[in-house]
Formats: C-alpha cells, sequence, structure tokens
C-alpha cells in the first residue's frame, strides 16, 4: 500500500480550494461549452469495430442492431467513441473515480443491504479514475439526446441539461462543507427524495413516481426466477429465449458443454474467494444447478455474460448470480491511470468506492477458458429492487425532475472519491458551468447524430453485419 506524504494529504480547505479556482485559469469553465470534432477525427465505426474484435462474434450483429435503433440507443453503446473524444481534450486535472458511462439510464432505483430502496448509479463496467467533467458531460449530453427523442423543444432540452448541472454542482458545494464520514455516510433514500422534490411535483409526477417505487421493490430475484425459469423432470432449469438467452446444454460449440460448465463452476470457485467470509459462508449454502449464457443492455452486447442458478433448500430457494465479463474500461487509453491485473477487480472495486450500497454479493474473478484466452469477470445478484426509469414515457417537467436526481447523485459519487473543496471551488457559485456544459451537451448530440448515421451507413454497405430484419 503506497502512503501519500502528510504534506500533500492533508492540505486545508482554503489550500484545497485555491487549488480549484487554479484549475480555473488554466481550464476556463466557459471552455466546456463547445464541441468541435475536426477534420482529423477518427472514424467511429472503427472505433465499435475495435471493440466488436474481443466479443461473441455471433452477439455482434445483436449489438449494433440495438445501436442503430435510434441515436439515444446509439449512445448507450457508444461509451468508447465519447471516451476518445474527451480524452483528446484538456481537463481540469480535478480526478475522481468516474462511472465512465454516466448517462440517464445508469441511474436508478436499488436495494440497499438493510433493505431500504435507494437512489444510485448502477453501471460500472467503464468505471476508473480520471477528470470529474468527463461523467458530467456524458450524463449531460444524454439528457440532450433523450429531450430530442421524446420530441422536446431545444429549449426544454437545454433547461433539463441545467437542471442537472445545477444540480452537480449545487450539491457539491453542499458536499465542500460536510466532514468527511458524513459524506461518506450520505446517500439518496428514495422515500426521502419522494418527501424532498413532493412541492416540485405535479400531481401526475407524484403518481407516476410512487408507481416507480412500488414496481421497484417487485423486481426482486424471486420474480427473476419466476420469469427465466421452468419447471423440468430434472427440477428447476433456466428457461431458453434464444439468441437472448441461451442454456449451456443448447449451446452448439467446438468444445464440449461439460468441459465450458467446468470452466464455469471454475469461475465461481474463484468468485467466492473474493467475498468476504460471512458471505461466501452465505453462498456456500447453495448448489449450482444450472446455465445460460445472456444478452445484456446496449454496449456490453458480446461480452460473455452468464446468469446462473443455484438453489438452497428446495427449488423454491433460488439464487441467481450474473458472471458478467470485464475487459479494460473505455477511459484506461486517455487517462494514463491505474492499471489492474484483474478487470473485475477494478470495476467491484469502483462501484464500492462510488456507490454508498453494494450487492453484498458483488465479487470478482478470473479464469482461463476453453479456447485459452484468459477472461476476467464480475459477479453480482441478477436482480434486487431494480427500478429502471422510462425518459420515453416522461413529460418535460419530470425529465428535469429526473435530471435534478441524476445530477444531485453523480456529484454524491464524485464527493466520496475525490476532493468535493476544490470541484466546489472550480464550479464557484454561478450558473457559468451550468451554461457551459448545456452548449456542449447540444453540440454532442448533434456529433452523436452524425456518428449514428456513420453505423447505419456501415450497415447498408455491408461493412457491419446486422440481423436482416432491421436492414
Amino acid at each position: 500500500m503506497t502512503v501519500t506524504s502528510p504534506e500533500k494529504a492533508f492540505l486545508s480547505p482554503a489550500e484545497r480550494a485555491a487549488g480549484g479556482r487554479s484549475a480555473r485559469r488554466r481550464i476556463p469553465r466557459s471552455s466546456h461549452g463547445s464541441f468541435e470534432a475536426g477534420p482529423e477525427r477518427f472514424d467511429p465505426v472503427d472505433v465499435v469495430e475495435r471493440q466488436s474484435a474481443t466479443r461473441v462474434a455471433d452477439l455482434v450483429p445483436i449489438r449494433y442492431a440495438r445501436m442503430l435503433e435510434s441515436p439515444f440507443r446509439f449512445y448507450r453503446g457508444a461509451a468508447a467513441i465519447m471516451a476518445a473524444d474527451l480524452g483528446a481534450a484538456a481537463d481540469t486535472g480535478l480526478r475522481v473515480q468516474l462511472c465512465g458511462d454516466a448517462h440517464l439510464l445508469n441511474f436508478r432505483l436499488l436495494a440497499s443491504p438493510e433493505r431500504h430502496l435507494v437512489f444510485d448509479i448502477n453501471d460500472f463496467d467503464e468505471t476508473l479514475a480520471g477528470p470529474f467533467e468527463w461523467d458530467v458531460k456524458r450524463l449531460a449530453a444524454s439528457f440532450a439526446i433523450a429531450g430530442r427523442a421524446d420530441g422536446f423543444e431545444t429549449a426544454v432540452q437545454n433547461s433539463t441539461v441545467e437542471a442537472c448541472v445545477r444540480a452537480y454542482r449545487q450539491r457539491m458545494r453542499e458536499f465542500a462543507g460536510m466532514r468527511t464520514l458524513d459524506i461518506w455516510y450520505a446517500q439518496d433514500d428514495a422515500d426521502q427524495l419522494r418527501e424532498l422534490m413532493a412541492a416540485s411535483m405535479t400531481k401526475d409526477a407524484r403518481r407516476r413516481t410512487a408507481e416507480a417505487t412500488a414496481k421497484a421493490r417487485t423486481r426482486t430475484g424471486l420474480q427473476a426466477f419466476a420469469k427465466l425459469t421452468r419447471a423440468t423432470a430434472e427440477g428447476r432449469r433456466i428457461a431458453p429465449d434464444p439468441p437472448l438467452i441461451t442454456p449451456l446444454r443448447d449451446l452448439v460449440t467446438d468444445s464440449s458443454p461439460h468441459g465450458q460448465e467446468k470452466e464455469l463452476r471454475t469461475v465461481l470457485e474463484g468468485y467466492a474467494q473474493s467475498l468476504s467470509s460471512e458471505r461466501r459462508h452465505l453462498l456456500s449454502r447453495y448448489r449450482m444447478v444450472d446455465i445460460a449464457r445472456k444478452v445484456v443492455g446496449v454496449g456490453s452486447v458480446g461480452t460473455r455474460c452468464w446468469i446462473v442458478l443455484l438453489l438452497g433448500r428446495d427449488d423454491d430457494d433460488p439464487l441467481l448470480l450474473q458472471a458478467k465479463e470485464a475487459q479494460e474500461s473505455v477511459l484506461a487509453a486517455h487517462t494514463g491511470g491505474d492499471r489492474y491485473d484483474n478487470q473485475g477487480h477494478r470495476v467491484v472495486a469502483g462501484q464500492r468506492l462510488i456507490q454508498t450500497t453494494s450487492d453484498i454479493l458483488l465479487g470478482w474473478t478470473h479464469a482461463v477458458g476453453l479456447d485459452g484466452h484468459e477472461r476476467d469477470f464480475y459477479v453480482r445478484q441478477l436482480r434486487d429492487w431494480k427500478g429502471i426509469a422510462r425518459p420515453d414515457t416522461m413529460s418535460p417537467g419530470l425529465l428535469r425532475l429526473f435530471a435534478r436526481l441524476c445530477g444531485a447523485s453523480l456529484a454524491r459519487a464524485h464527493a466520496r472519491s475525490g476532493d468535493p473543496v476544490a470541484i466546489a471551488a472550480y464550479l464557484g457559485g454561478s450558473d457559468r458551468f451550468d451554461r457551459a456544459l448545456t452548449s456542449f451537451a447540444q453540440a454532442y448530440a448533434d456529433q452523436n447524430e452524425r456518428d449514428f448515421a456513420a453505423l447505419g451507413t456501415a450497415a447498408r454497405s455491408g461493412r457491419i453485419r446486422i440481423p436482416t430484419a432491421t436492414l
């Protein structure tokens, strides 16, 4: 363990604030307000194809098809493209543990181990240390793109982005004045948030928020068990839904299913060693009975992802785990930061650092596949009280409210891992940063549409392969 020198680690609040203001002189807040790709910009389709080269070839066309559904869907799968754009520009140097893919659908309702419903970041596949503004820019642009998808006027899109960035800035200023432990303990309890926001909600917004909270509490492991499994002569097993869910027994591979099952058992055994002793004991109460490959998300499609059915006392005592391949973060080439021997460990460490309440069975492992390639995985429960936002159904007012929640939640994550005093001093008390990022969000939404069109052209020309029905 490296010990930071006291002189560097324990600057006074005034010195930390001075560092934040000094960053303004190097990178003025107004400088964040533009994005110009320039004639030497990389080919965005090349970036996507390079990622696809490391993925399951049969699933890559599904990824492309999902990205081509809309500019917003494309944006969800284009974290590597935006990372390259952000990495090419000067940054503040004010580092935090980044989510790395902080678009609006990666914020949702989650269950804490104490069985409270909280609002937090939910996706950490790309997490890595880097400049705080990269996450804020990705989140801001996602609201502009979502607003366009909803058909909202530019003024509505801008007010939504401003609401998001203002909430981030104001909450960071609150954290700058808080004690260290109080920052660490801070969380966004869903019921408390609903009460705080009630005054600014319409009657319809209050109703829909209450419904979303109630629905999240029904999205449990038992619900996933009922949906994803069926009774068979051998007992409860995962139900096939190819190509999205393919039980291991149904996969056609060059190697034997029994060999692949042995590999996956090795993954689980290694994963158990990453858990604390009491959680290893809990896991030991279950036996593995079935495994299936599952297609997940948009950007993650093609990475190796397995769902594992374990049973405890009997067939009515299930545990569903997701073992997901962890590849190098899309930020790694642009940060010059930490390198991890195990990318699953990177995901788990980042999640535990910036998420206030993590899955008790979150862990990581490493395995050598039957093809001889070494791969890293992280493992978590498949579903546990997860409430997913539906921006396509939101009114302008509800989308602005959701933007405020996301901005404030991101500030809490960054305050845990970075220096809230320095970041707050950089942001200042005016709306200059808010307005700059509103301009950036519109400019990047334009670029996202051009990149989306480029992928469509690649599909029509045959450069990339997608399912025929989507052409």
